[in-house]
C-alpha cells in the first residue's frame, strides 16, 4: 500500500482524518496477515514508512505507525504519506546471554 492521504478537510478536524487513515492502515495490515503463508515461513513482516511527502518519509516499524501518523500531524503538516509492504520472514532466537 503507498497513499498520500490530505489531512485538511473542510468539514472533518484533521485528528478524525488521522483516525481514519489508522483504521485504513490497520485494515490494510489484518488483511495481509490473513493471506496464505509460502513454505518455510513463520508470519508476515513488513516495511514501513511514513512521513509528510514521499521524498521525506523514514523507515518505521509497524508497532509504531500510528504514533509516527501522530506525529506527522503534530508537526502542523498536510499531507500524510504512508508505504506498508508485506514479506515473508522467519523467527529468530534470541541470543542468550
Amino acid at each position: 500500500m503507498k497513499k498520500l492521504f490530505s489531512l485538511s478537510h473542510p468539514k472533518i478536524r484533521p485528528a478524525r482524518l488521522v483516525d481514519s487513515i489508522r483504521a485504513e492502515m490497520n485494515k490494510y495490515i489484518k488483511r495481509e496477515r490473513k493471506k496464505k503463508l509460502p513454505d518455510g515461513v513463520d508470519f508476515w513482516d513488513f516495511d514501513c514508512k511514513v512521513g509528510a511527502s514521499i521524498d521525506a518519509a523514514t523507515d518505521t516499524h509497524v508497532s509504531a505507525l500510528s504514533k509516527a501518523i501522530g506525529d506527522v500531524l503534530d508537526a502542523g503538516n498536510e499531507a500524510v504519506y504512508l508505504e506498508i509492504k508485506a514479506k515473508p520472514a522467519k523467527r529468530t532466537k534470541k541470543p542468550s546471554d
